[in-house]
């Protein structure tokens, strides 16, 4: 049984509105995608939602392999990348906050959500408040 099935998944919330209740969405993996803002240059994440340690404990957002389409000035990818068709693949720094927070802004393309080979606008699924959205593990 997935994690999915079994009620893990990641939440999504407007730190904004530390009241209302986060929407969330079954994954037990998923991909997070934008295009920069100004170089225009598209950057993938991939994460993976791992299982409570322990019972009182809760679920965990773990870091998987991260590419860049291409350099750009403030996008440089980490010296030990490798090119892959055309994408800068590494392993970004395991020890991930609890919450990731992804800035929003009604000006630029939203972030996507990519899940079983299919993306969509974040946007779709919690609307921006143009300022920043919470993202983190959790049990639905």
């Amino acid at each position: 049984m997935s994690l999915a099935a079994i009620g893990f998944g990641v939440c999504l919330a407007l730190a904004a509105q530390p009241q209302a209740a986060p929407t969330f969405v079954p994954a037990h993996a998923f991909t997070l995608a934008w295009t920069h803002s100004i170089e225009k240059v598209r950057w993938e994440e991939d994460y993976t939602v791992q299982a409570p340690g322990s019972r009182n404990s809760p679920p965990e957002l773990l870091a998987g392999t991260a590419r860049v389409r291409g350099s750009a000035a403030g996008m440089e990818p980490p010296d030990h990348a490798v090119l892959r068709d055309g994408w800068y693949e590494y392993q970004p720094n395991k020890n991930l906050p609890a919450k990731l927070q992804l800035m929003r802004s009604a000006y630029v393309p939203d972030f996507e959500l990519c899940m079983n080979g299919t993306c969509r606008p974040m946007n779709d699924i919690l609307p921006t408040d143009g300022d920043i959205t919470l993202l983190y593990a959790c049990e639905g």
